[in-house]
């Protein structure tokens, strides 16, 4: 099943996506207190997505595609939590282009952790929309990457027992500004460039997401998704879920043991090789970027112009 976050005529609203169009999900419901939102249904549980699956089968009435704007499937997540170098050939390219060295063993798996880090809810933008060139960064990168959406609170829980608690999977494009503009006149410091390189996760709509939540029971096998994200038509990642060096069932395991995860969180599982850092093939203003996955659709978004002024305090 496939939900999603809609606006039309000034009003927001979550709905099934059909071949046929959309099924709003409140004027669908059948007593007097629908969910209204597709985390509200992830918060009541299987029951609700139950009962949603028999409302897909006896509703008529479709609202058109092409009548409304679709939203991100979580517009303002609880929590964004996304993953430094889940991919090694990415690893390898990001270590040879960083002024610090992501590093990779022969057997990462067995050696290392996971990386996370917190993106805020206000990165989070939908699909078709114009990502804001921010006025603090002169270059800017994509990386796509499988999201996750979690269904239900999840503490300490096993890799066995992970994918439980996985509601279902979107598409994310973790947009990235590779270089900050405040580093003018900066003294040197420990850390900074690995704070540079977090601050360039945070700008106003660097998370795209969407263009729906796909349930996991629609999917057979997460770990086995290809993946393909293109600039104005060109192929710049071409990948597949199988190559994470951690799964699904680990991160969602490792992250549960750091801090509680609850319905609705979003977890970006790592983007595969092809990023502009390592070709130096950055955005430019009005750049169309696809961003693919099978089963999820795929996820439409364009850059926008570039600030006629750039952040820099210390000049």
């Amino acid at each position: 099943m496939k939900l999603v976050t809609y606006s039309k005529d000034g009003s927001i609203s979550c709905a099934i996506l059909t071949n046929a169009g959309l099924i709003d999900i409140p004027k669908a419901w059948d007593d007097s207190n629908p969910p209204r939102s597709v985390k509200q249904i992830l918060q009541r549980g299987r029951d609700c997505l139950s009962k949603l699956a028999e409302l897909k089968k006896s509703a008529s009435d479709a609202i058109p595609l092409d009548s409304v704007q679709l939203l991100a499937p979580i517009p303002r997540p609880g929590k964004i939590i996304a993953l430094a170098g889940n991919y090694s050939e990415h690893i390898k390219e990001a270590s040879l282009t960083r002024g610090f060295k992501l590093g990779l063993s022969d057997s990462p798996r067995n050696t290392t952790v996971p990386r996370p880090f917190i993106m805020p809810a206000t990165a989070v933008t939908g699909p078709d929309t114009e990502i804001p060139w921010p006025v603090y960064s002169e270059t800017i990168d994509y990386e796509l990457e499988l999201g996750v959406v979690i269904g239900k609170s999840a503490k300490a829980i096993r890799p066995e027992d992970a994918l439980d608690y996985v509601a279902g999977y979107t598409i994310v494009n973790d947009v990235s500004a590779r270089s900050v503009t405040f580093v003018k006149n900066r003294g040197k410091r420990p850390w900074d460039e690995f704070y540079d390189w977090l601050n360039g996760k945070w700008a106003d709509g660097f998370c795209p997401m969407g263009p729906y939540l796909l349930t996991a029971d629609e999917i057979e096998d997460v770990q086995n998704l290809d993946m393909k994200l293109s600039v104005n038509g060109e192929i710049r990642q071409n990948a597949n879920t199988s190559q994470m060096i951690y799964n699904v069932a680990d991160i969602v395991s490792f992250l549960s043991h750091i801090m509680t995860l609850e319905a609705g969180d979003i977890i970006a599982t790592g983007t595969p090789s092809g990023v502009a850092m390592a070709t130096g093939n950055f955005l430019e203003a009005g750049d169309r970027i696809d961003a693919s996955i099978e089963k999820l659709g795929t996820l439409t978004n364009t850059l926008g112009p570039r600030p006629a002024k750039f952040y820099e305090p210390l000049a």
